[in-house]
């Protein structure tokens, strides 16, 4: 088979397709065809070597396919049946309470689905979405888990709160879909008036340009009538959670995803305890979580929004889009 291998140090220069050995189903396991895959922010610090991982990894962790071939004692998949990857394999269900669960990460650390060929236990995987494409399919177990989860799981939203999403990643435009399918009212930021334009057309009941607005949390304030948001999907991390916190309610839910304008920071806590808010951290979710994911897609008719798609042999090209930040939503790979 065809895979793309990681040379170290990394970089999107060290992204080389190669032949590579197609291992056969132990039990327990099954062998897809891999047909896509998606672009996370995850990923990306994977092939710049922000994440360390080892030589001639095989990178990407969301992957969608058709069962090739199965191991002994295998019964929940058959050859032919469409498939989506776990991002957590070992993470059943409940909480993320032990660090067991939240190991093997495709991509990082065991390899992932820049491959044509994927062999992984049975856990690794879940049914796809019926009537979706491999495309489609391969940006929900990173991307829209983790929105699902902020949402459903930890802040459990319910027709008639306000939701704030930020920017227009994967993540943050999944978690506007869900939103509104849910009934919730969702305020979006982002830097671009076209994004925003885009945010609207998606659903967005207002929306804030947070370059024009630095002190974002202060207007949604005014929009809320000074009460504040019921749940904010923080994917900024240290540089917004500020003006997440200024924004969110009394007694809100901040859904802490990303740390794209960095790692560590001055943090409100003052604030923080006199709104008695709560503050989640967020991983992408379990399989559970993922099966009543692909259940409620399949009842609500959401769609991805995909950006564009690159072969396999373009991943350099694709990560450059992701770099360049002038994408709206999900970026693939279809192999």
């Amino acid at each position: 088979m065809q895979a793309i291998h990681l040379k170290q140090p990394g970089g999107l220069d060290n992204l080389i397709l190669e032949s590579a050995e197609a291992p056969a189903p132990g039990p327990g396991e099954i062998t897809i065809r891999n047909k896509a895959s998606s672009l996370n922010f995850h990923d990306y610090a994977v092939v710049i070597g922000l994440i360390a991982v080892d030589q001639d990894r095989i990178p990407m962790s969301d992957g969608a396919g058709i069962v090739e071939a199965v191991g002994a004692g295998v019964t929940e998949f058959a050859v032919g049946d469409k498939v989506m990857s776990c991002f957590f394999p070992h993470w059943e269900s409940g909480r993320a309470d032990a660090f067991a669960k939240i190991t093997d990460v495709p991509g990082d650390m065991a390899d992932g689905f820049a491959a044509e060929l994927v062999t992984k236990s049975v856990s690794a995987f879940t049914r796809m979405p019926e009537g979706y494409s491999f495309e489609a399919a391969a940006t929900l177990p990173c991307a829209a888990l983790t929105a699902w989860r902020a949402l459903m799981v930890e802040a459990k939203i319910k027709p008639g709160d306000s939701v704030l999403v930020q920017g227009s990643g994967g993540v943050s435009v999944f978690a506007l879909q869900f939103a509104k399918a849910a009934g919730c009212h969702v305020i979006a930021t982002s830097s671009s008036d076209a994004k925003l334009q885009r945010l609207s057309e998606l659903g967005a009941d207002q929306t804030i340009n947070y370059k024009e607005t630095p002190a974002w949390g202060d207007k949604v304030l005014e929009i809320t009538g000074g009460r504040g948001v019921d749940v904010i999907v923080e994917v900024g991390g240290s540089g917004t959670l500020p003006q997440s916190i200024r924004a969110v309610r009394m007694g809100g839910h901040i859904s802490m995803i990303g740390v794209l304008t960095g790692i560590s920071g001055d943090v409100p806590t003052a604030e923080l305890f006199q709104k008695n808010a709560v503050v989640s951290g967020i991983t992408v979710g379990s399989r559970e979580s993922q099966l009543d994911m692909v259940a409620a897609l399949e009842t609500n008719g959401i769609k991805p929004v995909i950006d564009r798609c690159f072969g396999l042999s373009e991943i350099a090209d694709a990560f450059r889009l992701q770099e360049s930040q002038q994408h709206f939503g999900k970026i693939c790979l279809t192999i």
